[in-house]
Formats: C-alpha cells, structure tokens, sequence
C-alpha cells in the first residue's frame, strides 16, 4: 500500500506545534486509525491489509505516547500511564490477530478518554508550563508526519 505524499498544511501544523499540542496530535491520529481498523474489519469483505496498516499505525503511535513521557517532571503518574499504554498496545495487538471488534472497541474508549484528560489538561495548564510533555519532540514530530499522512 502506498502512502500518498505528506500534506503541506499538516507538515507545517506538525513541526509548528507545541509538546502538548503535538500529543494531542498523537492521541487523535491514534484513535484515527484504530476506527479506521475497526471500520474495514468489519465490512462484509474486509481488506486485511488495510486493517493491518491501519493497526500497525495506531501501534506505532501508543508506543510513542509511552515513550515520550517526562520521567523526570512525575515519575509515579508517568510509570501509571506507561502501564495504560501497554494495555492499549495489546488490545490492539490483540484485536489483529483475533479480528475482535470487542477489544479494539476498549482501546478506543481508553484512548478517547485519555485524549480528553489530556486536552482538558491543556486548558487548564498555565501558559508556557508543559509538565506533562517529552523534552525534545522531534520523535513525535517524526511519528506525527508519518502517521498523520495518510488522509482521513
């Protein structure tokens, strides 16, 4: 499956944002592309490679949002949501290789939710303070550009 050429506009809305808003990026390519799996998985005829890349997308992503946590502002939360990350990494896991709605279903809810907590955080945090966010974005720019590309 080829991918289609990076959005202009995306690329610049990537490489432009903050920490903070780059992980909302993440959560919402994520939760992008988990419903997409989830979508053609259970179409008549579904198209297993789609839902693989589509999986493998959502994958990558989780893995990024738990690698780029800041150990050092919260080690105690960060090792909390570093176990959610690896929950939701194998109901997605999980729901590929059983092609069970049901679990990619609970991954959705858990990353809508933490999507939520996070942009609610945004709003509330004091500006210029990130806490919450790695402390070089470049590897999430990275899994933003490569993950965001492909259209809705």
């Amino acid at each position: 499956m080829k991918r289609p050429a990076i959005n202009p506009y995306l690329q610049t809305q990537i490489r432009t944002a903050s920490p903070d808003e780059l992980r909302l990026m993440l959560y919402d390519g994520c939760l992008k592309f988990a419903r997409q799996a989830k979508a053609e998985l259970t179409r008549e005829k579904p198209d297993f490679e789609a839902v693989y890349e589509n999986f493998m997308r959502a994958q990558k992503i989780v893995l990024e949002l738990s690698t780029g946590l800041n150990r050092d502002a919260a080690p105690e939360l960060c090792d909390k949501l570093a176990g959610l990350y690896t929950y939701i990494y194998r109901l997605l896991v999980d729901a590929n290789v059983d092609r069970d709605p049901a679990k990619i279903d609970e991954a959705i809810e858990l990353l809508d939710y933490e999507r939520q907590t996070w942009q609610l955080y945004m709003e509330k945090a004091a500006p210029g303070i990130n806490p919450g966010s790695a402390p070089d974005p470049t590897g999430a720019q990275q899994t933003a550009l490569s993950s965001l590309s492909k259209s809705a």
